[in-house]
Formats: structure tokens, sequence, C-alpha cells
């Protein structure tokens, strides 16, 4: 029999018979791997594992541990689902079912108005799971577009994607429904149940099996809200039971951990209909947010800023200079004068760091000239985006613009990096991922300047010794940028950080400062956030911590609650001489017991609660009991007043963000 060699990527060289798939090589070359493997790699092109193979190939098994396997059977757990839906509602119609990170959906139209509900998810995950037991093999099929009008000619969604196929009509939603070179290609399972794809799709649903399905959302068809309103299911799979389990118990903590939740049960803010997007700060919620700007201007101060005021509402000829009003222009918010002046609310600090640079004439000898702001921002993100204080229209930046030469790019770019790190410690976040993001296709600038703007980055981080992740083409169309990625108690990864490079703005805008030959230079620009967005980071420190907030930064560090009424006289005491060495104490004299006040405010996240009675009068002492840890300690109010203003000032991290 005539056989044909293949290469592997360790670019050793295996034989097999003529006619050999993906499903044989795996089998070749082990018994474990023919059991993980899910999919091709061949010649750089996904394909199903029973793609038959050609001399001198290139191939790579895909496993369903890894991402693009793990990608394959979430796929193939989507047509499951689709098929298991058909099966229990007669006259169903299904639409599209793409995999997603970290799950996958399909969308669904049921007769008469019906909806799922959480029983039917249930009934589902059993027709589902008796699907996988039957081993159905996916079979996989090219058709011109007229036979596939045909096959589909009762699934007025497939039709429609194959119609729009046929003329080139084609978007990002629909994309893993065309073939390749104008053919139309779908999967059969079972005996009946076709589905329009690309694939790949595991060889079987033998190969399924570890997945839930998790809820039930609205969706219009291809986005728009003059098509049918479709009902979605979404679901998660993974290639174990261990690895699904660990993933349901994130979910659980980061529903336990939402910053929405904890926003009111630690009465910190809330949000109404009538200012969409933008937080109402309570006193608690306040003082936090004025604690995180207190430690930033203290840090910023430290470090050579000096803190500005820009206006919240500038000219649209100013934006229109900058460039922001053709970029941005549709995500400001704008107000015209009688005088039929347009004005638009900052979207961003940096123009109007620009006017106060060259408001006065600079020297070389004045750069690196650093401002910092906490401006108010507005920018219109759509309703359906919003999310607590993660994304919203409302909030403010820890903004900071440097205007440097370019030979001050890499001591500056250097001294920002280190601040960041600095920062994020103090804040309890030590896992921390470093993105370096060159230049993008469209940009403006000479490649000899982004040359070196590039290289010059590179130099700061190298001299730190920072390690960081090459992030190709995704700097901005102003200059390369540095991006800080922050993974939280539960490993969950949020940007925050950015140090921007601009090559832009400060000519667009006309700022210059006189070099040391008498001439006029343009500045380079460094754009500098360390939080962000303080709303946002608020919201992370929050499910970060559980609630859980570290003394310091705790809005209310400590509540005196008395034990008897006896005891009434000394709380105040207390609570005066806490408040007279600047801790944040309150004082709590009800008429209640004090395991009801003790767990009241530990629901509301204290990190510290003084219990005093009879005894406590007598001895002039305190109890004192910490939030997450058992019992209580006994203490004289001096030794505890120490420890208090000692974990205050050093800023120690006590809570620990994995409890809660």
């Amino acid at each position: 029999m005539a056989e044909i060699k293949v290469t592997l990527p360790d670019d050793s060289i295996r034989s097999l018979p003529e006619g050999s798939t993906g499903i044989d090589l795996a089998a070749d070359v082990g018994r474990s791997l023919a059991k993980a493997a899910v999919a091709l790699n061949v010649n750089g092109e996904t394909k199903d594992l029973s793609e038959p193979l050609s001399e001198g190939d290139s191939v790579s098994i895909i496993t369903q541990d890894t991402e693009d396997g793990l990608h394959v059977l979430r796929h193939s757990t989507a047509h499951v689902l689709a098929q298991a839906v058909l099966s229990i509602w007669e006259g169903a119609t299904y639409a599209i079912g793409p995999p997603i990170k970290d799950g996958f959906y399909y969308d669904f139209e049921l007769p008469d108005g019906v909806t799922f509900t959480e029983d039917d998810l249930i009934n589902i995950e059993k027709r589902m799971n008796e699907i996988i037991k039957q081993d159905q093999h996916f079979e996989r099929y090219e058709i011109s577009s007229e036979e596939a009008l045909e096959l589909f000619e009762d699934h007025r969604f497939k039709k429609e994607i194959i119609e729009r196929v046929s003329t080139g009509e084609i978007d990002s939603e629909i994309s893993n429904e065309v073939a390749a070179e104008g053919t139309i290609s779908y999967y059969k399972n079972g005996q009946d149940f076709v589905d329009l794809c690309t694939g790949p799709h595991v060889p079987s649903t033998g190969k399924l099996g570890h997945f839930a399905l998790q809820k039930v959302a609205g969706a219009y068809w291809r986005g728009d809200e003059k098509q049918p309103m479709l009902q979605r299911i979404y679901g998660t799979a993974w290639s174990n039971e261990k690895e699904l389990k660990q993933y349901l118990h994130r979910l659980e903590e980061a529903e336990r951990r939402d910053h929405r939740r904890l926003g009111r049960q630690m009465d910190l803010f809330h949000f109404q209909d009538e200012a969409v997007g933008a937080a109402f700060w309570h006193t608690n919620g306040w003082t936090l947010f004025r604690t995180l700007i207190e430690y930033m201007r203290g840090r910023q101060n430290d470090t050579g800023y000096q803190e500005v005021n820009t206006p919240e509402l500038m000219s649209r000829e100013l934006w229109e200079a900058s460039g922001h009003w053709d970029t941005f222009g549709e995500n400001m918010f704008t107000s015209q004068t009688e005088d039929e002046r347009i004005f638009a609310i900052k979207p961003m600090n940096c123009p109007g760091h620009v006017q106060i640079f060259k408001n006065e004439l600079r020297s070389y000898r004045d750069l690196p000239f650093r401002l910092a702001e906490f401006g108010k921002v507005h920018r219109y993100e759509p309703s359906g985006a919003l999310h607590g204080l993660m994304r919203v229209r409302a909030f403010t930046q820890d903004d900071a613009h440097i205007f440097c030469t370019e030979d001050q790019i890499t001591a500056e770019s250097g001294a920002v990096c280190q601040l960041l790190l600095n920062i994020y410690s103090d804040m309890g976040f030590d896992d921390i991922v470093i993105k370096f993001a060159d230049r993008p296709e469209r940009r403006v600038g000479e490649d000899a300047v982004w040359d070196r703007a590039e290289d010059a980055l590179k130099k700061s981080m190298a001299l730190l010794g920072l390690d960081y992740l090459h992030n190709p083409g995704e700097g901005a169309f102003y200059g390369p940028k540095i991006e800080f990625v922050l993974r939280d108690a539960i490993g969950r990864e949020w940007q925050c950080g950015t140090l921007q490079v601009d090559l832009n703005l400060p000519g667009r805008l006309g700022a210059t400062y006189i070099g040391e030959d008498g001439k006029r230079h343009t500045p380079v620009l460094l754009h500098r956030a360390i939080f962000g967005s303080l709303e946002r980071f608020i919201g992370i420190l929050l499910e970060h911590y559980a609630g859980n907030l570290p003394l310091w930064l705790s809005p209310l560090q400590i509540v005196v609650a008395t034990i008897t009424s006896d005891a009434d006289d000394y709380a105040s005491e207390v609570v005066n001489r806490l408040r007279e060495v600047g801790l944040r104490a309150d004082l709590d004299l009800r008429n209640e017991k004090i395991n009801f006040k003790v767990r009241e405010h530990s629901l509301s996240k204290i990190p510290a609660i003084i219990a005093v009675g009879k005894r406590e009068v007598d001895e002039q002492t305190v109890s004192v009991r910490r939030l997450g840890q058992k019992g209580q300690r006994v203490m004289s109010l001096d030794d505890a007043t120490k420890v208090f203003i000692a974990e205050h000032e050093s800023r120690a991290i006590v809570s620990d963000g994995a409890t809660g």
C-alpha cells in the first residue's frame, strides 16, 4: 500500500498509509493522544479530525485541553444544544450558535411566544446528555447555495444566512457559516439534525459532556432592534469535570463579590434612571473615593507632579483641533448656546493640559513638565453596555500628562512604571501582567520617530527588569503604549493603568518649547493613568477584597458597640480617642444585643468592631473583633489605638482577598 509522509510540530516525519486521516495519525502517535484529540491543524488551518491527510502536510493534533480544543468543544456543544431544543419544542426555529469566551450560546425563536424557564434548561441538559451518550458522529458536507436553500427551506434564519453568503454580504456574526470557494458547508449528526457551519467539530458527541447551561437572555436577530427578539441560551463547556466545577465556582465567587451588591450592603453608592450611568455616592462611598484621591495626590506630589484642574465644558473648536471631534465625537455630550456655539463636556483631560502647558513660554529647562488632574469626564456609552461602576458615562480619571523631549522618554517612562507597580502593591495587587503595544497599521508620524518611541519604552522596562507581553499592532494611532493588567483574588484580569507616547497631539494644538538651540520644538506627550477611572477601580477593589477592604482604605474603620448601657459614656470616650488620632470611628449605642450589632456591622464589612461592657469599663480595656477572624482580643485602649494607627499608616493589608 502506498504511503504518505507528514511533518509533526517537532519536525519529525511520520509515515502513514495513503488515505489516512487525523484520527489515524493520533492513534499512530499514541493512545492517550487519540483519546484527547478533537481536531487538526493542517498547514496552519483548523480542520476536522476526520480530514484526509496528504503528502507533505505539516500537521499538529489539537487536544481538548488547549485553547483551540476548547473552542471546538464549545462549538460542538452549541450544536447539541440546538439539536436538543428542536427535539423538545416542535416548531422551534434556530438561528446561530457560536462559541464564545468560556462557553457558547444559541439563539431560538419558539412558537406562540413561549419562553424558556429554569426548568426547561434542566430538561434541555438531560436531552443533551442523551445525545452525547449516543456518540453521534459529526459529518461534514459542502454543497452549492441552491442546494443549501433547498435543504434549509423551512428554516428562515438559515435561509437568510445562505442568501447573504451567496451575495457576498458577510458579517462577523455569520462568518462561521461560510465555506470556501463559494460553497456552503453544513454538519449532520444523528438521524436528522443538520446545521450550517464551517466547523471544525469533534469527531462525535461522545467527546463532549462536561458542560452546564447557565441562563436565558433576549437577543435581537443580527443585533437589529427592528428584527425579531430571540431567546438566547448561554452555556459553558470544558475538557473535564474538574475544570467545569472550578469555572462554576469562580462564577459563584464573582456573584458573591459583585460590587453592585456590596455597594448596597456597605451603603456606598446607588444608580437611578434620572442619571443613567452616573453614581450617587453616599457618605461611606465618598469617603472611600476621597481616600483614594488623597493617597494618589500624596504619591504624585512626591514624584514631581503639579495638580491642576481644567474646565469640563469646552468649545467644539478645541476638540476639532485636537482630532477628538472626528474620532470620538459620537461619544461626546454636547450643548449649544444662544449664540449657536457648540460646547462639549470633556471626554478626556489631555487637550486641557496642553492649554496649560502652552499658556507660558516653556524652555527645555522646564522639561519634563508633569501635570496631574482628578478630572471628571463624560462619555456616551449605550445603556446596554453600562455595568455598575465598571462601565459608566460619568467618571473621574487620575489623569496625568508629562511633556518631555525624546531623550527623556525612557527615564520618564521608567519612573511611571515604577510608580504604578508601587501603587498597585499598596492596593494589594502583586500579580500584574504588562503588555507592550506597538504601531498599528493606521497611524500618524514617521517610522523613524515610531522606532525611537518604541525603543525608549522597551528600554524603560528593561532597565527595571520588567517582563512584558508583546501586543503587536495595538498601539494608539498617535504612539505606542504600555498596559498594566491586574489579576484579582479569583484570577480575573482587569486592564487599569496605561502609559502612552503621543507623537501627535502637542503638534496639533501648537505646543512648543525653546530648545538649547534657541529654536521652537514640539514636545513629546506621555499620557499616564494609574487607577484609570476611580469609579471602576473602586469596583475592582470591592470585588478583589469581597468588600473586606484593608483598614486604611475602609470608609468606616472601627465601630465601638456597647454591650450594656452602663458602658455608653466609656464607649463615647473610646470613639473620641480614636477620632483624635485620625481614625474613622463610629458609635453604636443602640439597645440591641451585642451579637446582633456584631453581625450587622460584619455584613457592612467594618474591619474592626470594639465591644465594651461593664468589665471593659472597670478594667479600662477594649475587646477587639476583626472582620474575617475568629474570637476577640482584649487589650488596653492605648495598645489598641497604637495597633490601628500602625496599620492605618503602613497601609497594611490584613484582610484576605480570598475571604469574605
